[in-house]
């Protein structure tokens, strides 16, 4: 089943953003948010195409600050800001509520008035904020590798800290060592990925618009969010929450206090995936987002 192509919409914020979409527009609707400095091709066109053979019409968009879309980059942030944000002593340039409401203006451009939604780690936070704040537009949520924002729960390993406030390389080539360098880190031990594989999204991933300062103000917008465990318990849509046991970014704890927080939520844990979205647990992946929407159709 062949895309859209890559298409731009102008929101009402002055943010543009850029999409593609799989499948027919009278299906369901299914929208898919990335995580933290990952432009939309880390859903890979294969796990859209094979969403879109199980019936839906599958969306999935560069963030702000990532792939094509708008970079902020009159919003500077250091990297010790990320210290003294984590403190409360400073301010995002926006918010998780932010990228979220650009997830409303995209479904709104479509003509779309609610979607099942599924996010990847930051993208899941996202996910969650726009079931909380817009609760008439989501009609199924799928949260993976994520956390509620308890900062007890789905903390990042301290070995990967230094990596996370390093320098992302020098250079397109310094950008390919690095990136992978950190998937090897972070990735699933139980389903590895081909350095072949690695360095092609690496390279899409830098010649797509890659940002480090687009990075850093995601973390911000991460560092900063907030608790949304109570909120949570008022999410009555049907929802799906996947964590790997092997997860170091996200510790599996922040699943398992999702899956907590929302009533009747299917809990899929996994031994050996990381933090990572291999090609081996694809099907997993569309299984789940295809149960949990046809859970909302029943």
């Amino acid at each position: 089943m062949s895309s859209s192509g890559e298409q731009f919409v102008g929101l009402e914020s002055g943010i543009e953003l850029c999409y593609e979409t799989f499948g027919s527009p009278d299906d369901p609707a299914v929208l898919l948010i990335m995580g933290l400095g990952g432009p939309m091709g880390w859903w890979d066109s294969e796990l859209c195409n094979g969403l879109a053979d199980r019936g839906f019409f599958v969306i999935r968009y560069d963030n702000r600050d990532t792939g094509r879309s708008t970079k902020l980059r009159e919003h500077r942030v250091r990297r010790a800001d990320i210290v003294r944000a984590f403190a409360g002593r400073v301010r995002p340039p926006y918010t998780l509520a932010d990228m979220a409401e650009d997830a409303i203006g995209l479904l709104d451009h479509l003509g779309i008035s609610a979607a099942h939604v599924a996010g990847v780690s930051m993208g899941g936070m996202i996910a969650q904020t726009l079931a909380i704040d817009h609760p008439d537009r989501v009609l199924s949520l799928t949260s993976i590798m994520s956390s509620t924002g308890q900062r007890t729960v789905g903390w990042l390993h301290p070995k990967l800290l230094p990596a996370m406030l390093g320098s992302s390389g020098t250079g397109r080539e310094g950008y390919l060592a690095n990136s992978q360098r950190s998937w090897k880190r972070i990735g699933s031990p139980g389903f590895p990925t081909t350095t072949e594989r690695m360095l092609a999204r690496a390279e899409e991933t830098w010649d797509r618009g890659w940002a480090a300062s687009g990075v850093l103000r995601h973390m911000m917008a991460v560092i900063t969010q907030p608790d949304r465990t109570k909120d949570l318990s008022r999410v009555s849509v049907p929802t799906a929450v996947i964590h790997g046991l092997n997860d170091p970014l996200v510790h599996r704890s922040g699943g398992r206090a999702t899956a907590r927080a929302i009533a009747d939520a299917e809990h899929v844990e996994i031994a050996g995936m990381g933090h990572d979205l291999p090609r081996q647990l694809w099907p997993t992946v569309i299984d789940t987002i295809v149960r949990t929407a046809r859970r909302a159709k029943a």
